[in-house]
Formats: C-alpha cells, sequence, structure tokens
C-alpha cells in the first residue's frame, strides 16, 4: 500500500489509514502518547481515522532478545501507511547499535531517500539570534538520506595496532543525488515561499562528490526558470543560517551536511522540543519522528516537551495527503507556543506532557 492509498471503511465511508507506531525509548513513548492524542483529533474534526499499531522495538526490545528489530521487520513496515517513531537511545545499550539497527536500517531499506526537515519558527518562541522572528526565519532543509558517508562504505586496515588505517566513503550516485534535487525543486515550488533553492557543499575541497552535486543541481535547476539557485559552503551556510535566516527558503544537500545544518536549524527555531522530521519515500512508506533524543532523565516525570512529536505527526498528515488536518495541527502548535508556554525545555514548560497534549487538541 502506497502513501496516501488508505482503506476505506465501507460502513462509514470513513478513510482509515494504517499506521506503524515505534513509540522508543526514554521519554519517547510519553512524546509519542501525546502526539497520538492530537493525531486522533485532528482525524476525528476532518472526518477521517487512524488505525495505530504499536511495535515495541527499541533499547528494552533489544535487550530482551539480542535483536535490535525482527528479521521480518521491514516487510511488517511495509504494509503500512506511514511509520510515527518515537525518540530512539537507551543508557545500557552501546550508542550506534539501535541508531544503526533501526533508524538507518529502517531509512535504508525502505528507501527513505528525503530526509525532511523544516526550520521555522513559531510567535512565541525564543530564538538564540537576536532581532530575528518568525517572519526571518521559514526555511526547509532537503537532505539526502540514503548515500554520502552514511552508506557505510569503508573499513579499517591492521585495526589495533599503530599502523591502522579507517576509511569511510562518501557514495553519491546520480540517481541518488538527481531524485534528491528534483525533490527540492518540486518541494521549493509546492511551497510557495521566496522560490529559491539553495545548494549546500563543499566545492573548493570535495572536488568529486560536490562536482557531481553542483552539475545536477544546475541541470535539474533548468527545468524550474521560476526557481532562483544559489550556492554556499556548508561552512558560509552555517554563519548565514545565523547571520541572516531569512536569506533561506530551502535548501538541499547531502546526508552528513544535512546532519549537521538540521541541529543548528532546531536551535534558531526555538530547540530540539519543537524540532520535527521526516524521512520521506514518496512512492513507498514514510516515517515521522522528533529530532531530539530520548532524554532518559526524564523518562516517566510528565516533562518532557511533547511538541517535537505533534509536530512530525502534522508532518505525517501532510504526506498523507490530509493537509486540512496537517494545517489544524500547526495552527494549533502555534497558539499553545504564543499564548500558554513558558519555555520549551523539559521541566520549564509551566504544563505537564500531558497538559501540552490536552492544549494542542482544545486548540484544534
Amino acid at each position: 500500500m502506497k502513501i496516501g492509498q488508505c482503506k476505506e471503511d465501507r460502513t462509514t465511508m470513513q478513510k482509515t489509514y494504517k499506521i506503524a507506531v515505534i513509540p522508543g525509548d526514554g521519554t519517547g513513548p510519553e512524546q509519542v502518547r501525546e502526539g497520538l492524542k492530537v493525531l486522533h483529533a485532528a482525524a476525528g474534526k476532518e472526518g477521517f481515522a487512524l488505525e495505530t499499531t504499536v511495535l515495541d522495538w527499541g533499547g528494552e526490545y533489544y535487550l530482551r532478545t539480542g535483536e535490535v528489530l525482527p528479521p521480518d521487520a521491514v516487510e511488517q513496515l511495509k504494509r503500512y501507511d506511514a511509520i510515527y517513531l518515537g525518540a530512539i537511545g537507551h543508557p545500557e545499550v552501546r550508542p550506534g547499535i539501535l541508531e544503526k539497527g533501526i533508524l538507518l536500517r529502517l531509512r535504508f531499506e525502505l528507501d527513505q531517500y528525503i530526509n525532511l526537515r523544516p526550520v521555522k519558527l513559531y510567535p512565541g518562541v525564543e530564538t538564540p539570534i537576536a532581532g530575528k522572528g518568525p517572519e526571518d526565519i521559514d526555511f526547509v532543509v532537503v537532505r539526502e538520506n540514503t548515500e554520502g558517508l552514511y552508506a557505510g562504505s569503508g573499513g579499517f586496515l591492521k585495526r589495533g595496532t599503530p599502523d591502522e588505517v579507517a576509511i569511510q566513503t562518501s557514495i553519491n550516485t546520480r540517481k541518488g543525488v538527481e531524485r534528491c534535487v528534483r525533490f527540492a525543486f518540486e518541494y521549493c515550488r509546492k511551497r510557495g515561499g521566496r522560490r529559491k533553492v539553495t545548494l549546500c557543499g563543499k566545492t573548493n575541497v570535495l572536488t568529486f562528490a560536490f562536482d557531481l552535486w553542483e552539475r545536477v543541481f544546475n541541470e535539474v535547476g533548468e527545468e524550474y526558470p521560476d526557481i532562483e539557485r544559489d550556492y554556499a559552503h556548508v561552512d558560509a551556510i552555517c554563519m548565514w543560517m545565523v547571520k541572516n535566516p531569512e536569506w533561506f527558503d530551502v535548501i538541499v544537500t547531502d546526508n552528513m551536511f544535512g546532519d549537521i545544518i538540521t541541529d543548528l536549524g532546531a536551535m534558531l527555531q526555538g530547540g530540539m522540543g519543537i524540532a520535527a522530521g521526516g524521512n520521506l519515500n514518496p512512492e513507498g512508506v514514510s516515517m515521522f519522528e522528533p529530532i531530539g533524543g530520548s532524554a532518559p532523565k526524564y523518562t516517566g516525570k510528565n516533562v518532557i516537551n511533547p511538541l517535537a512529536a505533534v509536530c512530525a505527526g502534522a508532518m505525517m498528515l501532510e504526506q498523507l495527503g490530509e493537509t486540512g488536518a496537517a494545517a489544524r495541527i500547526e495552527e494549533a502548535v502555534k497558539k499553545v507556543c504564543a499564548g500558554h508556554l513558558k519555555s520549551l525545555a523539559a521541566g520549564r514548560m509551566g504544563y505537564g506532557t500531558d497538559e501540552v497534549g490536552d492544549l494542542v487538541v482544545s486548540h484544534l
């Protein structure tokens, strides 16, 4: 079943989407609980339904079974319209095991070749950038999600000896680059913002990989005469995101650079508590998640901010074609940020995790 091709209840003629829910670790389940509360409420107002299946994959599953995912996990997930994911990371599991075994594996094997990260400052939310407001910070990063340095190509020679060599190779295929770049231009046109796509690279040093990126960027860009093309080195991008974020509309880049600049973007929009992302396969099953970590020290204390998970849910609905429900959620989040929360930080919001979810629902 492809994204957006939900089943229809023949009794009520109500559209129903099948959603795989992976609550994750630490505070992940608390965030996902509130996200689902909002999603079901928005669905009810817009006349469709969500059929959710909870899959308990994460740190506890790994500690209990010795495997990160069951052997048929990917095949199971292909039966759903979308995946709703909580934060991954367990204090008793060595870093990298869950991240590679769940996040990277699902992105690669489900061919979720786009990582989409909106960077949007909502009214009432503080940004560390002096003199900038919501009208200045509103752009999107389109990150290639299945190639680059994260493809895992490389290895060791003479490991553990004084002559040890470690090699990690960035893999960039024309197909992978072109579909990412084309998505960025299409998204820019659909978004209707400043109509500018900026390629973030390092053509002066990474002369092979970004020669390919730059050529494809310009070739594809010729097909979009209504959209301005721009280029900046990744180090310059980091400077301008801080100094002049209003310059950007859509930024497209490779896997590694995208991973780095989106965390900077999260800080511009007020922190990890509001940052959400989507791992997209426009022709298959996509996965949506809050960007922040599992924050195990806050587990069970009802103090974690669930808005990133709520926003990830809105992104999921938009990808499913339920743009009305997605817009409802975004507007409700804006009202909660502007009129209720003292801070986006855990324990300093002025409300409990469950109360924040209730506030969003009340504004739908």
